[in-house]
C-alpha cells in the first residue's frame, strides 16, 4: 500500500551517510559566515561544468561558428540551473537524494531501467573526462595518455582521503581548483579580446542552428554535455552534507517530511 505522503516506500538511510549532516553552522558569527557554511555544495556542483567534455563541444562551436551558438549554451545552462535547483529542493524537502526518491516513488519496473541509464550516462561522462585530463596531462607536462589515465584515477582517492579528514576539506580543494580555472578563464578573455557586440548577438536564437546539420551536432553536443545526470544525483545528495531541515514542524513525524511539508491532495 503507498504511504501516506505519497511515497511507496519509507526512507531508509540518508544520503551519504557517512557526510550526512556533518557540516556545522557555527553559532554567533555574521550572516555572511553562516552562508558561507552552505555554499560549498553549489561549488562541488560547479565542477560538473568545466568538465573536458563541456570544453571539448564549447570549443569546437566556437571554432567553427564563432559566437553563434552562445544561444544554446545559455539554453543550455538555464536548463541545467532548473533541473540542479529542482533536486536540490527534492533533497530538502524528502531528506531523499535523487536516486533514493526514483526508489522510493516508482515500482521496481521503472526504477530499475533508470538506474541502468543513470549509470551508463555517468560512465559516458566519466570516459570523457578520464581521457579529457589525460590529454591536457599529454599537453602541459608532455606525460603519456596511459600514464594520465592512472594519474587521474589515482586524484579520486584524493579526493576520498580528503572527504575521511570532513567534507569541508573537500569542498575546500574544490573551490581552489575553481579559482585556478576562473583565474586561467579571465586570462584567455584578456588574450582574446572578445568583439563584444558580436558575443551579445550571439546570445539570440537562429534558424541556422536547426537548417546546419554541423551546426545542429554541435549544437546538441553542447547539451549534452551540459545537462548531466551524475551532476542531479551528486547534487541531491552533498545538499544534505549541511544542517539543512533541522528544524522541524509539529506535523514532521507523522508526514515523514523532514520538513514537515504535506503534500497537496
Amino acid at each position: 500500500m503507498p504511504l501516506a505522503d505519497g511515497w511507496r516506500e519509507r526512507s531508509g538511510r540518508p544520503s551519504l551517510s557517512e557526510v550526512f549532516r556533518s557540516v556545522a553552522v557555527p553559532v554567533g558569527v555574521t550572516p555572511f559566515r553562516r552562508f558561507l557554511a552552505f555554499v560549498g555544495p553549489g561549488y562541488l556542483v560547479a565542477v560538473g561544468y568545466m568538465d573536458p567534455g563541456n570544453w571539448a563541444t564549447s570549443l569546437a562551436g566556437g571554432a567553427a561558428f564563432g559566437y553563434q551558438l552562445l544561444f544554446i549554451a545559455l539554453l543550455s545552462n538555464t536548463m541545467a540551473i532548473l533541473l540542479q535547483s529542482l533536486c536540490a529542493r527534492l533533497a530538502v524537502a524528502s531528506g531523499r537524494d535523487l536516486a533514493q526518491a526514483c526508489r522510493d516513488a516508482y515500482p521496481r519496473w521503472v526504477s530499475a531501467p533508470l538506474w541502468a541509464l543513470a549509470e551508463g550516462a555517468i560512465i559516458a561522462t566519466d570516459l570523457a573526462e578520464v581521457i579529457g585530463t589525460a590529454i591536457g596531462l599529454n599537453l602541459l607536462f608532455g606525460i603519456p595518455l596511459e600514464i594520465g589515465v592512472f594519474i587521474t584515477a589515482a586524484d579520486v582517492f584524493l579526493i576520498l582521503w580528503l572527504q575521511t579528514r570532513g567534507f569541508r576539506w573537500v569542498e575546500a580543494f574544490i573551490i581552489a581548483l575553481l579559482g585556478v580555472i576562473a583565474a586561467c578563464f579571465a586570462v584567455q578573455i584578456a588574450m582574446a579580446d572578445p568583439d563584444w557586440g558580436a558575443v551579445i548577438r550571439g546570445f539570440a536564437p537562429t534558424i541556422q542552428i536547426v537548417l546546419n546539420d554541423q551546426m545542429l551536432y554541435l549544437a546538441l553536443g553542447i547539451i549534452g554535455a551540459t545537462v548531466m545526470p551524475h551532476n542531479l544525483y551528486l547534487h541531491s545528495g552533498i545538499v544534505q552534507s549541511g544542517p539543512l531541515g533541522e528544524t522541524r514542524l509539529p506535523s514532521a513525524r507523522r508526514s515523514g517530511s523532514p520538513l514537515g511539508i504535506r503534500p497537496s491532495r
